[in-house]
């Protein structure tokens, strides 16, 4: 990462990694896709070996991608956050009180006629951010502290809190609403395991390094020369998983590209209304904008491994229940990668004074 005074414009200070990570991500997403179907061998293979409902090198993938932005956070610095009243009231409200809820509304609105879709979206929004969102977050420059402590807190509330409101959700407002009902079958232990592996291994790891790095050599040793040298994993490993996601779950998605399209558009409201709607709240309530941006990411992401993990291990992996949970990251990843620019466009707008600290390398 490299400082660089605020009129410099957004684009000439990204790494030339960072400047075209949508088109990156595009390649990736047309590369799985591809090689899903010109490889038919490569998906059977993909899952012979899973780590709690995901493929192995899928889960690989994910630890990667995460271990960089976690090892980057100033540990020493969490107490500023959790004394932050306001921001972690604001990110329980949208995490577990309006995402779940809006997301409920869209199924039933988007997709009336397709149950199967519509319970995969639900789920998918029960499912709440500990993975990706830390690099869209880490790409616009939010705190990195706030968002160490927001994903922290919705991993408890999400191993505490799925399998009750997947029951809420699934089967008893339905019931009251005269709808018709679903059941999810997933167990306490399933949800803590997938917290415990896809965030707790990378935080633990980014921990020990900062402090081993900070003990060893220092922190200007550990935060000029150790970080930009570990950077770049990050993107490696997002595109990474891209192209193995898209490559096991290609067929599907390519096969059945109108019943994409249907499942993409209750998604595509829902990240816009809860990344605005959680920008928007950071703005009122007077944060400043890197956390006004961890609070909007931390809102508009959601737990994509989890969802699909629980859909293949309730309803099978070749169920619309499923197909759902993969066609969330399809529409999840170029979403949030936009909301990046739209981010720091609105920072030179609502916050011209703030100078940023750091671009992700």
């Amino acid at each position: 990462m490299s400082a660089a005074t605020p009129s410099a414009p957004v684009a000439a200070r990204l790494s030339m990694l960072d400047r075209f990570l949508p088109v990156w991500i595009g390649v990736a997403m047309v590369a799985g896709l591809l090689l899903g179907r010109l490889v038919p061998s490569l998906a059977p293979a993909l899952e012979a070996v899973d780590l709690h409902g995901i493929s192995l090198p899928i889960a690989i993938g994910l630890l990667v991608m995460m271990y960089p932005p976690l090892a980057k956070v100033r540990y020493d610095r969490l107490g500023t956050v959790t004394g932050d009243r306001r921001m972690m009231l604001a990110s329980l409200v949208l995490n577990w009180v309006l995402g779940p809820a809006l997301m409920f509304a869209l199924a039933w609105l988007f997709l009336p006629d397709l149950p199967q879709y519509r319970t995969g979206l639900i789920i998918v929004g029960l499912a709440r951010c500990i993975a990706m969102v830390i690099i869209w977050n880490d790409l616009a420059c939010g705190d990195r502290e706030a968002a160490a402590v927001l994903v922290a807190l919705n991993s408890v509330f999400q191993i505490l809190a799925f399998a009750g409101l997947g029951w809420f959700y699934l089967e008893v407002l339905p019931g009251w609403l005269g709808l018709e009902q679903s059941h999810l079958a997933i167990s306490f232990w399933d949800i803590a395991v997938s917290v415990l592996v896809f965030l707790g291994v990378p935080l633990l790891a980014g921990y020990l390094s900062r402090r081993i790095g900070e003990a060893t050599k220092g922190r200007r040793w550990y935060e000029d020369t150790f970080l930009p040298r570990i950077s770049p994993w990050a993107l490696i490993g997002l595109l990474f998983t891209i192209v193995l996601l898209f490559a096991l779950q290609g067929d599907q998605i390519t096969s059945r590209p109108l019943d994409v399209a249907r499942i993409a558009l209750p998604l595509l409201a829902y990240f816009a209304l809860m990344w605005g709607g959680g920008f928007a709240l950071g703005r009122a309530i007077g944060l400043g904008y890197e956390r006004t941006t961890t609070l909007a990411f931390t809102a508009a992401g959601n737990n994509f491994e989890l969802a699909i993990a629980v859909a293949i291990a309730t309803f099978g992996v070749t169920s619309g229940e499923a197909l759902a949970g993969v066609v969330g990251p399809l529409i999840e990843v170029p979403v949030l990668v936009a909301l990046v620019y739209v981010s720091l466009g609105l920072r030179r707008r609502f916050f011209p004074d703030t100078t940023p600290e750091r671009i992700t390398s």
